[in-house]
């Protein structure tokens, strides 16, 4: 009886109603979404048209890309640096497809379509859920309110960029960063993310002076592997140590 009991109990607390897993979904949707006003503001500082800020939130779609691309532009880097800055930092969307790919077992015809939301949020939502239903329903509603949202605010910030003018003179062209650590922040849970992040500023902010602009965050990108390689090599001396 209390085998069964036990069961009962987790397939109550696996189960999600379709209510909850929506309004969750809406929740990251929205609250990412609105950031996309932030974007758009720092797009138009950086220099670039209204059709190509709105362009770049419509087919790009992954907002850090989007954010280092406009920042390198507007330190003045070359375009070319700029562009390679933000693939690297999307690339991290091609591994979450492969695991939403199996998870949300989608057909494909859909797929290609389905791809243009694989993102950091999307991706949180659906794999948070404890069923394939779930997940799929967290996926589709964070995607469609995210991209929509996402979409909107953009047109509204370049709208309002180009109303107030020189946008370094209010202070906006901060909007950007600021926006990326609000949502970063929450998320460093454990030591080793704290590392990786502490590093990558360093190595940011210290080779800025130095090096084109795009390419200290490039640089900043190998925090993380540095960060694995000298955890591992203080496990490795620990062991050898117990011998």
């Amino acid at each position: 009886m209390a085998e069964q009991k036990a069961l009962e109990d987790l397939r109550v607390e696996g189960d999600r109603p379709d209510g909850v897993v929506v309004r969750d979904a809406l929740g990251v949707g929205v609250a990412v979404g609105l950031s996309g006003f932030a974007f758009g503001v720092t797009s138009a500082g950086s220099g670039l048209t209204l059709v190509q800020t709105c362009a770049l939130s419509l087919l790009v779609f992954t907002g850090a890309s989007q954010f280092a691309l406009v920042g390198a532009l507007a330190a003045g880097g070359a375009p070319l640096t700029a562009a390679a800055g933000a693939f690297f930092l999307g690339v991290r969307n091609a591994f979450y497809g492969l695991r939403l790919s199996q998870l949300l077992s989608l057909t494909r015809a859909v797929r290609p379509f389905a791809a243009q939301w694989v993102i950091d949020e999307t991706a949180a939502v659906a794999l948070a859920q404890p069923t394939r239903r779930s997940a799929r329903i967290g996926f589709v509603v964070t995607g469609l309110s995210l991209y929509v949202l996402w979409n909107v605010t953009t047109l509204l910030g370049g709208l309002g960029a180009e109303a107030m003018g020189d946008t370094d003179a209010w202070g906006l062209d901060a909007a950007g960063p600021a926006v990326f650590l609000a949502l970063l922040a929450p998320m460093l849970k454990s030591a080793t993310e704290r590392a990786v992040a502490g590093l990558a500023v360093v190595l940011g902010l210290g080779l800025l002076p130095v090096l084109p602009a795009g390419v200290p965050v490039l640089v900043a990108a190998l925090a993380a592997p540095a960060v694995l390689w000298a955890q591992g090599r203080r496990g490795g001396d620990v062991r050898e140590g117990e011998r």
